[in-house]
């Protein structure tokens, strides 16, 4: 057996030290990247940074914020859910079908149509976790099949058409106020708060990244890996059913296509807030303030008035970006 030098070890441990930083140092640079674009915005626009305006960004941000937090999850365990964008849209529709007149003819009462749109987001991960967790199945293409399956439901559960005519409790978190802002911004701040505390300091948070560096290292350890694995597409669920319920308030009605295309923000603001495509690295911060700096840059564009199509390019350029960034400052690809 080989010792290992003092001037080695030494090195060893810096150089482990300086790469523990790297991941930290990528969430805190969005900071500066923020405060930059808010100046931008000053110039650009002397309506920017208007209280109103922030709010707004705000506002229209926390429905993704919920998506991205459930989506946050599933990569840090080292998987996909593709399929968020679409319970976005059928979860919702399902609880809003059961409550309105020209719905399913049930008439449900608003709080059982709540409850439902949860137990949809809840159904949807538990069936994701048995194809991927206990069938083994591959993570991309079930949530794939998935998203494009539930899409067509909503689109044939709605027969194309936009409901509308809904009890006021489906807007209340994104109407509602509390000391100014939103009820659905303060939701996502106390469920990012709590979910990084978790992650950080609770045991099964500290597994959730012990199985997404090293999912056999981690069974190995006694940590129950399914268990984790399928709670998290779960929770991610319930994260996303929420979330197409924030974004029902604030759109005010509940289209065929609503979270289509959504889950491509998702993704750019994980990347971007550092949450590893290959697993086991990220914190809650960091997906938080990808999800702001994706918001201020649209808000930001569509206050210039930049053509929409134009945002899609941007957002794409900003994935590239990080993934480069990602690459080499953490030192291997992402997958």
């Amino acid at each position: 057996m080989t010792d290992v030098l003092p001037g080695e070890r030494r090195a060893t441990l810096s150089a482990a030290k300086k790469s523990s930083r790297i991941p930290r140092l990528r969430e805190l640079a969005l900071l500066p990247a923020l405060a930059v674009l808010l100046i931008i915005g000053a110039v650009v626009n002397e309506s920017f940074l208007t209280a109103s305006n922030l709010i707004s960004i705000l506002g229209a941000s926390a429905a993704l914020a919920l998506v991205v937090l459930g989506e946050s999850l599933v990569l840090i365990s080292g998987k996909f859910d593709l399929s968020l964008e679409s319970t976005v849209g059928i979860a919702p529709a399902v609880g809003a079908l059961l409550v309105i007149p020209s719905g399913f003819g049930t008439e449900w009462p608003a709080f059982a149509g709540i409850a439902v749109i949860l137990v949809v987001g809840a159904v949807i991960g538990v069936f994701n976790g048995f194809l991927i967790v206990k069938l083994k199945l591959n993570a991309f293409i079930v949530t794939l099949a998935m998203l494009i399956i539930l899409r067509g439901l909503l689109v044939g559960a709605t027969e194309g058409k936009t409901l509308f005519d809904m009890p006021e409790a489906f807007f209340t978190l994104a109407t509602a106020t509390f000391i100014g802002l939103p009820i659905s911004v303060w939701l996502a701040l106390i469920l990012y708060g709590l979910v990084g505390f978790g992650l950080r300091y609770h045991r099964v948070g500290r597994s959730l990244y012990a199985i997404g560096g090293n999912r056999e290292a981690a069974r190995a350890a006694g940590i129950n890996t399914d268990r984790i694995s399928w709670l998290v597409f779960v929770v991610a669920g319930v994260l996303a059913a929420l979330g197409g319920l924030v974004l029902t308030g604030y759109v005010g009605a509940i289209n065929a296509s609503q979270g289509d295309g959504m889950i491509f923000q998702v993704f750019a603001a994980a990347v971007i807030g550092g949450i590893s495509l290959d697993g086991g690295r990220g914190t809650m911060f960091g997906a938080l303030t990808g999800v702001l700096l994706l918001a201020v840059v649209e808000n930001l564009l569509t206050l210039a008035q930049v053509p929409s199509f134009w945002t899609q390019a941007v957002f794409g350029g900003i994935i590239l970006v990080s993934l480069m960034l990602a690459r080499f400052t953490g030192g291997k690809p992402q997958t």
